[in-house]
């Protein structure tokens, strides 16, 4: 469209009036995402008791050249200097995790008064900069003195969480709006029970089946315990990582395959949390492992959820040419696709996932809690940090929502995973995710190129014709 003045084609293009150009709703939610355990370090300062990943971080072998989130990113004694990068990039919330072990260092009992402390200042700081706080309140570190009594096999496990979840949101309530309970309960339970490439490192399917219901029930003990010790009125969800399966070939085998590995990812949380009721064909294939269900467990689990967080970075491409117990089928590399270092890059997934979830379950509200791409990016001469593969994975991934909220799909926000670089769990600092820079050994912080375009999306509201 031809434009006698460029300076007011350009405020057309900013107040999102050219309809090319991809504009969200106005109190749409930009943030970014961390968690404790991967930045926070200060493993076992100030009363913190030592979680599953402090103890299993330090065994041989379980994870790449040895690494633990002893110091991290030190945000535990940086916050403040954290918190002026997320006022710079303009963000509106920032999803954080509280350390269980941090507050409560025994998993039950005895308050740690230095560690409700750190998060209240955290709390106070990001609203003093105009952010809103976004706690997680469990991200995959369970206190050891709670391992050490069954872990998440143990049904007890779950109401230990509930009271957990009365004591921070007892003390921040009156300033944090929304909470997520947990965070990826599935992986916590395959990788952390069935695999053993997480912490506590188990291999055994009966623990793997007691442990997801464990969290289910978990979910559903915080969400009533965080509204009724909520000083004021709470918005409470929960965060799952969600992937659209398909079978690698019409074959019978491989739809097959798939189905019962989207049964196993995703309709294992989604249909009890939101339909109050597992698949009818679940726990069947567990045999004598399947977990004991007693009256009043599903009423608990689908406790009604104000919005359902989705973590979304691939899709999965299922073959039945492999048998793998209790998932059936396994994943392969799709041929002729596009590949980071960890997954396939397929950007149209997460509008097929936010579409399929809608059309399912109509949750409430969906938010994306979780999206990125680990980049092997460094700085270069001069000290910049270039990252142009993280950029067009962030912005193919953001066209592909903002289509699927075309078809009216109430998607409230995204937060990009992550702020910083981290602790990748059993992959050590291999894998780097931030859109700031970490060096390791000085924890200097560096904004990368990514940072900067993201400043200018939620600066927009979104994205410009040109991209």
């Amino acid at each position: 469209m031809p434009c006698g003045l460029s300076a007011a084609c350009g405020m057309l293009r900013m107040s999102g009036q050219f309809m090319s150009d991809l504009i969200f709703p106005n109190d749409f939610i930009w943030g970014v995402s961390s968690s404790a355990y991967q930045i926070e370090g200060a493993w076992n300062e100030d009363g913190k008791g030592p979680s599953i990943w402090d103890w299993f971080s330090h065994l041989p072998g379980k994870t790449a050249r040895g690494e633990t989130g002893d110091a991290a990113c030190d945000h535990y004694h940086r916050w403040k200097e954290d918190l002026e990068l997320l006022r710079a990039l303009g963000v509106g919330a920032y999803r954080f995790s509280v350390s269980w072990s941090r507050v409560i260092p025994k998993g039950r009992g005895k308050v740690n008064p230095a560690g409700l402390d750190f998060y209240d200042r955290l709390v106070d700081g990001l609203l003093a900069r105009g952010i809103q706080p976004f706690p997680t309140l469990y991200h995959f570190d369970l206190p050891l003195a709670l391992h050490k009594k069954g872990g998440w096999p143990e049904r007890d496990t779950a109401a230990a969480f509930g009271e957990y979840a009365a004591v921070v949101a007892a003390r921040l309530g009156d300033r944090v709006p929304s909470w997520i309970t947990l965070n990826e309960p599935m992986i916590v339970a395959l990788l952390g029970y069935l695999f053993g490439t997480h912490a506590p490192g188990r291999r055994n399917p009966g623990a793997y089946a007691r442990a997801m219901h464990t969290l289910l029930l978990a979910h559903g003990e915080a969400v009533r315990a965080i509204r009724a010790a909520s000083p004021k009125p709470a918005q409470v969800g929960i965060a799952l990582n969600l992937s659209p399966v398909y079978p690698e070939t019409e074959r019978e085998a491989d739809r097959r395959a798939a189905a019962g590995f989207d049964l196993l990812s995703n309709r294992i949380c989604l249909d009890p949390i939101l339909r109050g009721a597992y698949p009818p064909d679940l726990w069947r294939r567990f045999g004598p492992f399947a977990p004991p269900i007693r009256d009043g467990d599903l009423r608990k689990i689908s406790e009604p959820n104000d919005f359902l967080g989705v973590n979304y970075y691939t899709r999965q491409v299922i073959a039945g040419r492999w048998w793998i117990p209790v998932m059936g089928g396994w994943m392969v590399r799709p041929k002729g696709g596009e590949f980071s270092p960890m997954w396939e890059i397929y950007p149209s997934g997460i509008g097929e996932l936010v579409e399929r979830v809608w059309n399912d379950y109509h949750p409430h509200k969906i938010l994306v809690t979780e999206n990125g791409i680990p980049v092997a990016d460094a700085p270069d001469s001069s000290g910049n940090v270039l990252d142009p593969e993280r950029i067009s994975y962030l912005r193919r991934h953001l066209r592909a929502l903002h289509g699927a909220m075309a078809k009216q799909i109430p998607v409230g926000g995204y937060f990009v995973w992550s702020l910083t670089d981290n602790f990748e769990w059993e992959l050590g600092y291999a894998m780097r995710f931030g859109l700031i820079h970490i060096d390791f050994a000085s924890l200097k912080r560096t904004p990368k190129s990514s940072y900067d375009w993201y400043a200018g999306v939620i600066r927009r509201n979104g994205l410009e014709e040109s991209e």
